[in-house]
């Protein structure tokens, strides 16, 4: 089993390592999408030399919507990658991976291409390609999920935990209204900016704008607590912690209970209610969870 965990600094990301995560998932925001800090290259190198010394891996998402400007960029970045010897990278973008294929970097990589990520058949096609894995779109049902874990030797992703990403434009929608309203204010994430729902005004999706444009989350986060054993039992075992909405402790902790989770079903001692209901205490009060596609009848789902 892999347990992979975002950080959003050096301290929280020693945290995470000494709780028991596997993997922590770190990147720039030149290259990687919706990350809870853009770390510099040298501050990659710190944190890739930090989890070697856990003997844990760093994970470096270079899945951003790539643009002609990006790839004058991307082969230095690559390059710097593989010298640091981070373990993996996760990219959706064909470019991506010709360039990887070019450089002829020892720079393995898992296939991320987003929502567009439905089928044992295409992430068999990419396995065939070079890629050790892939990550899920998050809005794939139960059915549709087992489905693609029978058929696959490969590990993939499944969030087990975090918000989802409902909307992304490249255009800078929130700095555009403000023109318009003649306001002069701050629409990074740090604002803490919400969307409401016309006829709901207990909604609440986050929304804020960085280079790669504007991103609007759900208004609950994804919490399968509660269907651990039945991924668990399907082989659905590479699970995505997502901390962009969270800071520090609060995160560390949330990521701690997943840990003692994973323990529990590995010995055959896993009581859903109980770390359920644990979960339920340390959630930020302000975010309701709900298990997002995972429930849903696939035929509903357009």
């Amino acid at each position: 089993m892999e347990i992979i965990a975002t950080a959003e600094s050096a301290l929280q990301a020693e945290n995470l390592l000494r709780t028991g995560i596997d993997t922590l998932y770190v990147g720039n925001s030149r290259f990687g999408l919706r990350l809870p800090t853009s770390f510099s290259l040298a501050e990659l190198e710190e944190l890739t030399k930090l989890a070697h010394a856990y003997q844990k891996e760093i994970l470096v998402p270079v899945n951003g919507l790539m643009h002609n400007e990006h790839f004058d960029e991307l082969p230095e970045f690559l390059k710097a990658l593989a010298e640091m010897k981070v373990d993996k990278i996760a990219c959706g973008d064909p470019g991506v991976i010709l360039t990887l294929e070019e450089l002829e970097l020892d720079l393995p990589y898992v296939y991320d291409a987003q929502t567009f990520v439905t089928s044992a058949e295409q992430i068999d096609f990419w396995v065939k390609q070079g890629a050790i894995g892939a990550v899920l779109a998050r809005e794939l049902t139960r059915p549709e999920l087992f489905e693609i874990s029978q058929k696959l030797d490969s590990p993939v992703e499944v969030l087990v935990y975090g918000p989802t990403c409902i909307h992304q434009s490249k255009r800078k929608l929130v700095t555009n209204y403000y023109h318009i309203v003649e306001l002069d204010e701050d629409a990074s994430k740090e604002r803490g900016l919400y969307l409401r729902e016309p006829n709901d005004s207990d909604s609440m999706m986050p929304i804020y704008e960085d280079e790669n444009g504007t991103h609007i989350f759900s208004s609950e986060d994804i919490s399968m607590m509660p269907y651990l054993q039945e991924l668990f039992d399907a082989g659905l075992t590479t699970w995505k912690l997502d901390g962009i909405l969270l800071h520090g402790a609060d995160f560390v902790v949330i990521a701690k209970l997943f840990v003692k989770a994973r323990e529990a079903l590995e010995s055959g001692n896993f009581v859903a209610e109980t770390f359920v209901n644990h979960l339920a205490e340390i959630a930020p009060s302000t975010r309701n969870m709900n298990a997002g596609f995972y429930l849903k009848d696939p035929g509903e789902v357009k």
